[in-house]
């Protein structure tokens, strides 16, 4: 671990390699586990604001799932997170005519309907960030289903920070950033 400003870092970012994988995976960490993707506090009225604009790239299951339960939820942790569809798929998942899982919000920024991509989370993942009082930590979240994705970084040499950098940059800012690089490529030395 190493410290960035307000940040503790692991250094597996830096040393683990990463390409996501969607031949391979299908968006598995879309669809499988047992949450919805994390949101933070001002994401909740962003996606208040634009879900008329995403509705129409939506699925029926993925509509039905957030008029019941809203934009977004808070679980019993009172963290905030995406709702899910019966437990299992984001309810803001699409899929493409390879059966490949997408993301709903997404398309409608790709299609020029809204100006904001994703959830933050999503657009990090696999780096996850945790906050506390005084810090957040940035780790990396190793899942089996994101193997495939593994073995495609380490075969093209990215490290997952590279991979993630336009997320960084969104999340922490390019000042940050640019320290971060410093930081591995004195890593490497």
């Amino acid at each position: 671990m190493f410290q960035l400003g307000k940040t503790i870092v692991s250094e597996d970012i830096i040393e683990k390699d990463f390409v996501c994988n969607l031949s391979a995976c299908k968006g598995a960490c879309c669809i499988d586990g047992d949450a919805g993707a994390p949101l933070d506090k001002d994401e909740v009225q962003i996606l208040e604001d634009i879900y008329p604009k995403v509705k129409p790239f939506l699925r029926k299951e993925g509509i039905a799932a957030i008029e019941a339960q809203g934009t977004s939820i808070t679980t019993d942790f009172g963290d905030l997170e995406t709702p899910l569809i019966n437990g299992a798929d984001c309810a803001y998942v699409i899929f493409d005519e390879k059966k490949t899982a997408l993301c709903g919000i997404e398309e409608a920024y790709n299609q020029g309907e809204i100006s904001w991509k994703k959830p933050v989370s999503c657009h990090l993942y696999p780096i996850r960030v945790k906050e506390y009082t005084e810090f957040s930590g940035v780790n990396y979240d190793k899942w089996e289903i994101c193997d495939d994705a593994c073995a495609l970084g380490k075969e093209l040499q990215v490290p997952i920070y590279k991979f993630v950098k336009e997320a960084l940059i969104r999340k922490f800012g390019e000042d940050w950033y640019a320290e971060l690089e410093k930081v591995a490529e004195n890593h490497s030395i």
